[in-house]
């Protein structure tokens, strides 16, 4: 085994990263995707599983109250990865949750600019992993003519690469390669085959109650396929080729990180992709991504409240590890049943559980359903994104 120095985090390097604080941004090189084509749409749209033909056939949306192909929720994940990394150069970043307000759909063919501010950094205690951060970012989605259909609050967690794959080691030493029965793949797989999109059926504000549950989705067992596909839809500014790797990496030193076990000098990304790469920050194999997982709970959300509902907000957490090999339960219950400002409005909550039965991501969100007597569903006003 090569013996790797892993960077550790100095008072010096959090004061740098605290003189960033409170400054918008515009990035100087898109990270994915710029324009929401309908080929961009359709590569997200598979990249998590979602069946909606609103994001695929054009003469179905049409047909909607959009009138439109529109992008899914969580594809504003291609065109910024809301819960960004600021400064701490070597030290390892998890994507830990996101926070998202919507106004209107994201129509195809419509452009993007994420407009970005890093807005806090908070300490956490750990025993084990030494310092760990909290870093928050606020992104505004605008489009050309200055309209704002999205804005959102993500954080990400950095902890130092030595630290915390001691910890992490001794911490996920029980977790166990998954190992599924013919009758549990076959159970996993008549519910993926058998997921039920509401779509073209309004789900009316007033046939909803408090207590309903949202029908269950699956997603797994967590393959490469998987996340290779999630690649494919949101894309990546370190998945580059040859030479042009070469040259970001001539530009960016302190981005990359050796595999202690293959001496392999790379992007940190491969913690996604190499069993190797997870277990040097105590991972016990690679495993998904944060956005990734919270953008089936998005799919969860907009599957059940059909093609007439307005998702509004949703609130994600990610709490623990989605290695390869297991399988997560999207699933949600209606909490709160409410009208404001004259739109009619329910509360859900939402969990993504494993085959451990385990919480690896629980969440929230808001949507706007049609009424039988008041018609189509409200869309909330924008706001001041200045």
């Amino acid at each position: 085994m090569i013996q790797t120095r892993h960077a550790v985090i100095t008072d010096e390097m959090i004061q740098q990263v605290k003189k960033r604080l409170g400054v918008e941004y515009t990035p100087g090189e898109p990270f994915y995707n710029t324009q929401a084509t309908r080929d961009a749409i359709r590569h997200f749209a598979d990249g998590i599983g979602d069946l909606n033909p609103l994001h695929r056939k054009e003469e179905y949306a049409l047909k909607t109250r959009w009138h439109s192909l529109i992008a899914p929720p969580a594809f504003y994940y291609s065109v910024f990865p809301v819960g960004r990394s600021v400064g701490l150069p070597g030290v390892h970043g998890w994507f830990a949750g996101g926070d998202w307000t919507y106004y209107r759909p994201l129509y195809v063919d419509e452009f993007l600019t994420p407009y970005v501010k890093f807005i806090d950094m908070v300490e956490k205690k750990s025993r084990h992993a030494r310092r760990i951060f909290l870093q928050y970012s606020q992104v505004i989605f605008k489009t050309r003519n200055g309209d704002v259909p999205a804005r959102a609050i993500g954080w990400v967690a950095r902890a130092e690469r030595g630290a915390a794959g001691e910890h992490g080691t001794r911490k996920h030493s029980y977790i166990q390669a998954a190992d599924y029965s013919k009758e549990e793949m076959d159970r996993i797989v008549k519910a993926a085959l058998e997921e039920k999109v509401r779509g073209a059926e309004p789900r009316y504000w007033e046939d909803v109650q408090v207590g309903d549950e949202l029908d269950t989705i699956v997603r797994g067992p967590l393959t490469m396929r998987d996340i290779y596909g999630w690649m494919m839809g949101r894309g990546s500014p370190f998945m580059k080729a040859h030479g042009l790797f070469f040259q970001w990496r001539e530009r960016n030193p302190r981005a990359v990180m050796t595999d202690s076990a293959t001496g392999e000098v790379d992007v940190p990304e491969l913690v996604h992709m190499q069993d190797t790469r997870a277990r040097e920050i105590g991972v016990v194999g690679a495993y998904d991504y944060g956005a990734q997982r919270l953008s089936w709970l998005f799919n969860l959300v907009t599957n059940w409240q059909s093609d007439e509902g307005f998702l509004w907000k949703l609130y994600g957490e990610i709490r623990g590890f989605n290695v390869v090999g297991d399988t997560s339960w999207l699933k949600g219950k209606v909490t709160r049943k409410y009208e404001e400002g004259g739109v009619r409005l329910v509360d859900l909550e939402l969990s993504c559980e494993n085959q451990r039965g385990e919480i690896t991501a629980p969440g929230r969100a808001s949507v706007s359903l049609p009424s039988r007597v008041h018609g189509p569903a409200g869309l909330p006003s924008s706001v001041d994104a200045s």
